[in-house]
């Protein structure tokens, strides 16, 4: 089956959009970890920021990165007439 060139940019927006959210979870999961020490120098609500991303706010941050996602897609699905309508 040949891919239309709708198909293509759909799949190129959605890919972005993944890439890019993709790269904010490695920077809260992975970079944040790393470099816990040198920011627990800053505090945040009292306590120290390393502490307090590897605590609570990395998993905030996720949960706001799956409604991005979400959202986003639902509203790129609409556009390009592939969404699923309602399901209720």
């Amino acid at each position: 089956m040949e891919l239309s060139q709708r198909h293509h940019e759909y799949w190129r927006k959605n890919l972005v959009i993944t890439a890019v959210l993709l790269s904010i979870w490695f920077v809260v999961t992975f970079v944040e970890g790393w470099y816990a020490r040198e920011l627990n120098a800053i505090t945040f609500l009292g306590f120290p920021l390393g502490f307090y991303m590897s605590a609570q706010g990395s998993l905030v941050i996720y949960v706001v990165i799956i409604w991005i996602y979400a959202n986003y897609m639902g509203k790129l699905d609409k556009e390009f007439d592939v969404d699923e309508g309602d399901l209720g």
